[in-house]
């Protein structure tokens, strides 16, 4: 990274650190409710989840992609963990990327990997019903985190520079009555008039193959299109979707 780029990003990370901390305080009203939502499937060991992994981010790196998901699952609220994108839908991001060298992007070290809330659920569409029976401070929570994660995440983008990329992955919870709506909006605005809106792409989650159902799909009817211009092509298409540019 630029003098530039590792300023903004550890900004970015030290910014965001001080806000999971500031939201964990409503650990204890959010532990019983998570433990309710989960049942039996698993322990809920982290509410609200920061990703250990900013930490091992160095000057070195190249960084020349931020992928945002949904919010933390089963997997990332391990204590062992704390690091998004770590369940079955990282390891089928992992595994493409593997895949396809020729994208130049290293899914573990030239990828920022950042979520819409770092509030746990075990499922995203749990963090409506999270709202629903936290009362008023719980919803706050999800709406104010939503908020600020979309305007860090947009500044950061745009203190990366032309040559980075953000894949905003998992967009049906960003349509009218999702959960993320809040987090669509604010990101938006946070770009304003920056020409780095040009660089943001909306695509289909990893979760149970469906972004590469969605990439074979568009390569079937596109076979001649490298596989680049096909993600970009994609991630456009689905963005006039949702935002209608």
């Amino acid at each position: 990274m630029t003098d530039h780029q590792w300023n903004e990003w550890v900004q970015f990370r030290e910014e965001y650190r001080k806000l999971c901390l500031d939201w964990n305080k409503l650990s204890p009203e959010l532990f019983p409710l998570q433990k309710k939502l989960a049942g039996t499937d698993y322990s809920v060991e982290t509410s609200i989840v920061f990703n250990k992994a900013y930490d091992e981010v160095t000057k070195e790196d190249e960084i020349n992609l931020i992928i945002i998901g949904d919010n933390p699952g089963k997997d990332e609220q391990l204590s062992k963990n704390n690091r998004y994108f770590v369940g079955k839908s990282g390891i089928m991001a992992e595994n493409f990327f593997k895949k396809h060298p020729e994208l130049n992007m290293d899914f573990r070290k030239k990828t920022i990997i950042m979520n819409k809330t770092p509030v746990h659920t075990a499922k995203t569409k749990q963090l409506k019903i999270l709202a629903e029976e936290g009362g008023q401070k719980i919803c706050n929570l999800i709406e104010e985190s939503q908020l600020k994660c979309a305007e860090l995440t947009a500044r950061l983008h745009m203190g990366m520079g032309p040559d980075t990329q953000l894949w905003l992955v998992g967009h049906s919870e960003l349509k009218k009555g999702g959960v993320f709506l809040g987090y669509k909006n604010q990101l938006r605005a946070s770009y304003g008039n920056s020409s780095m809106w040009d660089n943001v792409y909306l695509l289909n989650h990893f979760s149970m193959g469906r972004f590469s159902v969605d990439l074979k799909n568009f390569r079937e009817e596109n076979p001649s299109v490298p596989i680049a211009e096909a993600l970009r092509q994609i991630g456009l298409r689905h963005k006039k979707e949702v935002y209608g540019e």
